[in-house]
């Protein structure tokens, strides 16, 4: 009886690995929108499909079900099907090799290891930059369990981005997830850049989700460069491509930065952006009939991005670690928009960047006032915090005191902390600007911070 299931088990991998389809077929009876209706299968949420019709095969993924119909979401143009199509369901011979889950069985698994460093994919882990197959990579499933809260490592040790204003004043835990919040068009895209190039980290994964085409290769030739691509994995899941796919390009990033703290790597995750895959999410939500809520955002999109953050952080006390930065687009820049408002609650700390400091040429235009790390007294020390404090007070106190400045209307002496942060106004405004190319390590960063503040008497 061993000897058989073996044998029979055997007999299914060879299968699969030729391209033969699981046993059981369906039938496509209506397409509505995003979503496909098939009948005659039984399958879990989140099984791979395939719907073909003569010649033309598209793949899809099960996202709900009702009264013996499965609803389908194809990761890809649907032009051409037509009634009663075949939908057959796919796996990986992975997902029977690697003893996943039952509830993982035909989940989808895609090409993670060494072999990615320095290469641009789409969401289905094919190469996007013309650089032929990918090599020393395997198959892995894209879901994974969570990592229990109390076996994590806690967050105890500052990591250094690069970045003066950041490193001296809202200081990164190694492991934390961190929300960068920003309009269009005030940075954020150079920042995040900067921070691949300049963070001390093993391994950078860049999910663009949702980005216009052009962008994506602007950033990666531009803004990552040669030298922040040799080290990154990149996963572009551009604007045209079907909303299940834009999720998945997320998921997939995130699975890559797992896969490689799994190992001990201690990873930089940048993920463009946090709000395009809610958006994403969206779009599936609505087209599956899910009342929308909160400015037409249904209340799935809530409960579904902590379980994507959730993901990363610290991992096994001694194993690796995923310091997270989520980039979140502010509609007019609106820091209570929903998605904003929802992201602020889950993350670690947030990033917000100004468009008035922006239009005066202030870059990175990094708004210290609205900034803030919320594991910085955990890994920095007390003397830090107190000059960050300091030089937060002051400029501060020069921001409520800019209108009478203009005028003419400020009177010198009736204020000393005025006076003393008009006067140190420009060396602060200096230090909180920082060119692209120029990376600022922590130490030199703290030394400029002190002598700033020890001329403030």
């Amino acid at each position: 009886m061993a000897s058989r299931l073996a044998e029979h088990l055997d007999t299914r991998s060879r299968q699969l690995q030729a391209g033969v389809p699981l046993a059981g077929t369906g039938r496509l009876v209506r397409v509505s929108g995003l979503v496909m209706e098939a009948t005659g299968l039984r399958l879990p949420l989140g099984s791979v499909c395939e719907v073909q019709d003569g010649s033309r095969r598209t793949e899809a993924e099960v996202v709900g079900f009702s009264r013996g119909r499965l609803y389908l979401m194809p990761t890809g143009d649907i032009e051409g099907l037509s009634p009663q199509a075949l939908v057959r369901p796919l796996s990986h011979p992975a997902a029977l090799a690697c003893g996943t889950s039952p509830g993982h069985r035909h989940a989808r698994h895609l090409p993670m290891g060494d072999g990615l460093l320095g290469r641009v994919v789409d969401p289905g882990g094919q190469p996007l930059d013309g650089r032929g197959p990918l090599q020393d990579s395997a198959a892995e499933p894209l879901a994974r369990e969570p990592i229990n809260a109390m076996e994590r490592a806690p967050v105890r040790e500052p990591l250094d981005v690069g970045v003066r204003a950041i490193d001296a004043l809202l200081t990164v835990g190694r492991g934390q997830r961190l929300g960068l919040f920003a309009g269009s068009g005030v940075g954020k895209s150079v920042l995040l850049g900067m921070m691949a190039r300049f963070t001390q980290a093993d391994v950078t994964v860049v999910g663009l989700v949702g980005e216009r085409g052009r962008e994506v290769k602007e950033f990666i030739e531009e803004i990552l460069g040669e030298a922040g691509l040799r080290r990154a994995v990149v996963v572009a899941a551009p604007a045209d491509l079907p909303p299940l796919m834009r999720m998945q390009g997320a998921a997939y990033a995130t699975a890559l930065a797992e896969h490689f703290r799994d190992r001990g790597k201690h990873v930089l995750l940048l993920m463009d952006s946090l709000t395009r895959y809610a958006m994403a999410h969206r779009e599936m939500a609505l087209a599956l009939g899910e009342p929308p809520a909160t400015k037409g955002y249904p209340p799935s999109v809530f409960a579904r991005l902590p379980r994507l953050v959730e993901r990363t952080g610290n991992g096994l006390h001694g194993v690796g670690s995923i310091t997270a930065f989520y980039t979140v687009l502010t509609e007019g820049d609106d820091q209570q928009d929903p998605i904003a408002d929802n992201a602020r609650a889950i993350l670690d700390g947030h990033l917000v960047l100004s468009r008035q400091l922006a239009e005066q040429g202030h870059y990175p235009a990094i708004d210290i006032e609205q900034s803030i790390s919320r594991v910085m007294h955990n890994v920095t020390p007390a003397r830090q915090q107190q000059w960050a404090r300091h030089l937060k007070a002051l400029w501060a106190r020069y921001q409520r005191n800019r209108d009478l400045l203009a005028v003419g209307a400020y009177v010198p002496g009736s204020d000393p902390q005025a006076d003393l942060a008009i006067r140190l106004q420009p060396q602060i405004a200096a230090f909180l600007q920082q060119d692209m190319q120029a990376p600022a390590d922590r130490a030199s960063s703290l030394a400029a911070l002190e002598a700033l503040l020890a001329g403030a008497g």
